[in-house]
């Protein structure tokens, strides 16, 4: 903050914006925005390694492996992403907790499900509550990553599944006459040739992987949706800088905020399809 920033009751209005929109809290607001581009940066790759793979298995000669994919593809892409982005950190969390408590705890004998609560030793907590606030973050960011990975993984393997069986299936059979391997033909044959496919399959992924990442508030992120709400709410004389209602103004930028990330996506992929696109 500047150092006319100590009253703000004897500020101009230029003064005042200046030093409300530079103080600690919209700091992290601006902080916030960065985090879900990471989020975009980490999960997407992430995600898309997850499909390719699950895609090979779905086409694998093994039956259970085949049935497990095929399994994880449908039910995953059946069911609401809300729920996921609920039960999977939970789930995961509890899961870990659970094992720390009956490898650290082990002369507790009492269930850790005490009713509706999950119970568990001091000891067992992940991140301990005496860790700094950095690693409860970055231990909630990485749940974050996980499970938008599992959802959108499940949409990519469906998209490169498609993609796979729309590689000409005369040019498979020549590469198996000519005596190539299983893994010569994905390497030679199907893997160059089906980007062109799932290109439009996975640019729409990619936008929906961003108007996704507003569910980080529900996994308790602090992230723009949290600090929008937060900044823009009325705030009364016990706050420094008190204001009415401006949460339509912190929302409005939020949408300028995708609007622009989607186009300048739109803008890149536009150009990435144009660069691979091969005509048939």
């Amino acid at each position: 903050m500047f150092e006319y920033c100590t009253d703000p009751d004897v500020l101009s209005t230029f003064e005042w914006f200046s030093c409300y929109l530079t103080n600690g809290k919209h700091l992290l607001f601006y902080k916030s925005f960065g985090l879900i581009i990471l989020l975009l940066f980490i999960t997407a790759p992430l995600a898309a390694l997850l499909g390719l793979l699950a895609a090979v298995a779905i086409k694998s000669k093994f039956l259970l492996l085949r049935l497990f994919s095929k399994a994880y593809a449908n039910i995953v892409r059946g069911i609401p992403d809300i729920i996921f982005f609920l039960f999977i950190p939970i789930t995961i969390d509890q899961l870990i907790e659970f094992t720390r408590h009956k490898i650290k705890c082990p002369e507790i004998v009492d269930s850790v499900w005490q009713g509706s609560d999950f119970v568990v030793c001091g000891a067992a907590k992940l991140p301990l509550n005496s860790d700094p606030q950095w690693i409860h973050d970055i231990y909630g960011f990485l749940l974050a990553v996980f499970s938008f990975t599992i959802v959108y993984g499940a949409f990519a393997a469906n998209t490169f599944y498609g993609a796979m069986n729309s590689v000409p299936q005369s040019q498979i059979e020549t590469g198996k006459s000519f005596g190539m391997s299983r893994k010569q033909i994905y390497t030679s044959i199907i893997f160059p040739q089906m980007w062109r496919y799932a290109l439009p399959g996975l640019s729409n992924l990619w936008m929906l992987l961003i108007k996704s990442t507003p569910l980080l508030f529900l996994l308790g992120i602090q992230d723009v949706v949290y600090w929008a709400r937060e900044l823009g709410g009325s705030k009364t004389s016990i706050f420094q800088y008190p204001h009415p209602d401006w949460r339509v103004w912190y929302f409005l930028s939020l949408l300028v905020f995708y609007l622009l990330l989607t186009k300048i996506s739109e803008l890149i992929l536009n150009r990435i399809s144009k660069k691979i696109y091969v005509p048939i």
